[in-house]
């Protein structure tokens, strides 16, 4: 039987998501602009610094976004408000036992927010975004082995980088090496996907769909680094959500959604089973299995959809699923039932 947050830390958590974005729409500082790019249409703050035009990237347009714009002047006025409503809602979520990420993650994440990674397109994935599914779904987590994680791994797609025509301000080394990150030198001669912590020898790390047979480094142009490209990643990273880190008065991140998140899951354990990660294997299996039962649950339909876009991806896709299934037969049934 699932273990869920109250009603009132559901609701909390939805309202405080909902604050911040409205947050981030009242920080415009000029004109909202529609440029269409690719039959997509993506909204800037334009603004004049001098005899210079600045084009900041907001969002790619949806119906929230446009009701947001909508309300642009109000949601200025209301700013005080909102602070100290997200202040209340916070100390509703701890008190209805909500983890809380430690002091130090929280504040990296903050700061790549505030540099502009998650609005520019990146994704935070692996296990600090399978946490985060705890108040995306509303169920509480038995923080075990499957849940523990140290280093932060972010995804984007490097043509949708390329395309936003913006870039992070400040620069990602800059907001790392603040944090005590030096790069990771790399094989590929000057090109750098990995920061490590000096201190505790934490882990960022930058990656990138692979569309082609070879998993090489590309380059992010909004976020200003280089990627390790990785198969599969497409399809994880396709059609983000937001969500919350519950640090301070809160931190908007994009995750992927929780049922491509289980998945994949099922993908990569077959991957990383083949290699030596015996034990990321085992997460991935844990992780998949708890997120796949509470889909099951919740949200057939999606996890049903999702799992037929993965097994219609091909015959290796067909074949690495099937043989971590093989390995997880209550949850083969519950896949094979929706």
């Amino acid at each position: 039987m699932l273990d869920r947050h109250s009603s009132t830390a559901h609701a909390a958590y939805h309202d405080l998501l909902r604050s911040l974005l409205d947050e981030q729409v009242s920080n415009i500082r000029g004109t909202p602009t529609r440029v269409v790019r690719g039959g997509k249409s993506y909204w800037y703050d334009s603004y004049r610094i001098g005899s210079d035009v600045r084009k900041i990237y907001i969002g790619e347009e949806t119906p929230a976004l446009l009701e947001r714009l909508d309300r642009l002047s109000a949601l200025r006025q209301e700013t005080d408000e909102r602070r100290k409503h997200r202040s209340r809602l916070v100390r509703i979520l701890r008190a209805e036992g909500f983890q809380n990420v430690d002091a130090a993650t929280g504040s990296l994440l903050s700061a790549l927010g505030g540099a502009g990674v998650f609005r520019l397109g990146g994704t935070v994935v692996g296990t600090h975004a399978f946490r985060l599914y705890e108040g995306t779904l509303g169920v509480r987590y038995q923080f075990d082995d499957m849940a523990q994680t140290g280093d932060i791994d972010i995804a984007s797609f490097e043509k949708l980088s390329l395309a936003l025509d913006d870039i992070v301000n400040p620069p990602l080394p800059e907001v790392l090496s603040g944090f005590s990150f030096a790069p990771v030198p790399s094989i590929d001669g000057n090109k750098v996907w990995r920061w490590r912590q000096t201190r505790n020898d934490l882990l960022v790390e930058f990656l990138t769909p692979s569309f082609s047979e070879n998993e090489g480094i590309r380059p992010l142009a909004a976020l200003g680094v280089d990627a390790q490209s990785l198969h599969h990643l497409n399809y994880l990273i396709a059609d983000p959500i937001k969500a919350v880190v519950t640090y301070r008065s809160g931190v908007v991140v994009q995750i992927p959604r929780p049922e491509r998140f289980a998945i994949h899951k099922l993908i990569v354990a077959d991957r990383r089973r083949q290699s030596t990660d015996a034990l990321k294997s085992e997460k991935d299996r844990l992780q998949a299995m708890f997120l796949i039962n509470v889909l099951a649950e919740d949200r057939p339909d999606d996890l049903a959809d999702a799992y037929a876009d993965a097994r219609a991806a091909g015959p290796q896709w067909r074949a690495r699923i099937d043989a971590t299934l093989e390995r997880l037969p209550d949850v083969k049934t519950v896949l094979e039932g929706l």
